[in-house]
C-alpha cells in the first residue's frame, strides 16, 4: 500500500497504569497481521499490553483496534462506507469481520465492529456510535474526545 499524506496513525499502550504513545507506520500493511507488528514496533511492546492503534483517514473515517493479551483484536470503524474502496479501510473491515456491500447505496454513516470496544473505560457502545455520527465533526476531532475520555489526549496532541 503507498504511503499516504492524508492518513494519521498512532498507537497507545497502558503500561502501569499510564498512556504512553507513538505515531505508527501503517505504509506497507497489506494484511491484518502488518496492522499489529506495525504498533508493538512502533511502541516497543512485548505483547501483553493494553494497546489501542487509533486511525484516521482523510476527514472520512477513523477506525480504533484494541490488543489485550491474548485476545482476538477488537475493532471498531466509523463509517462502513468509507472504507469500501479504501485498501487500508478493507484490511480492517477484514478484521472486525465487516463485509460491506459495494453495491447497497450509502445510507449515511454507519458505524461498525465492535461497539463495546471501549465499555471498560466509560464509554459506552452509545456514546461510541453517537460520537461517530455526529453531523459536522470531523474524525480526528471525534478522535481527540475518545483521547480525553480515555486518558491519552496529551500524547495525542503531542503526537499531531
Amino acid at each position: 500500500m503507498p504511503s499516504r499524506s492524508n492518513l494519521f496513525s498512532a498507537g497507545f499502550a497502558r503500561i502501569d497504569g499510564r498512556w504512553a504513545g507513538a505515531e505508527v507506520d501503517l505504509g506497507e500493511a497489506e494484511i491484518a497481521d502488518d496492522l499489529s507488528d506495525a504498533l508493538q514496533e512502533a511502541l516497543g511492546l512485548s505483547g501483553d499490553e493494553l494497546a489501542l492503534l487509533c486511525v484516521e483517514v482523510e476527514d472520512e473515517w477513523f477506525a480504533i483496534i484494541r490488543y489485550e493479551d491474548d485476545l482476538d483484536p477488537r475493532v471498531f470503524i466509523s463509517d462502513a462506507h468509507s472504507v469500501q474502496n479504501d485498501p487500508l479501510g478493507e484490511i480492517f473491515a477484514e478484521l472486525a469481520g465487516v463485509v460491506v456491500d459495494k453495491d447497497a447505496p450509502d445510507l449515511g454513516i454507519r458505524p461498525v465492529g465492535d461497539l463495546e470496544l471501549l465499555g471498560d473505560f466509560s464509554l459506552s457502545a452509545e456514546e461510541l456510535v453517537e460520537l461517530s455520527m455526529e453531523e459536522g465533526v470531523l474524525p480526528a476531532d471525534i478522535l481527540s474526545l475518545i483521547a480525553e475520555r480515555l486518558g491519552f489526549a496529551d500524547e495525542l496532541d503531542r503526537l499531531r
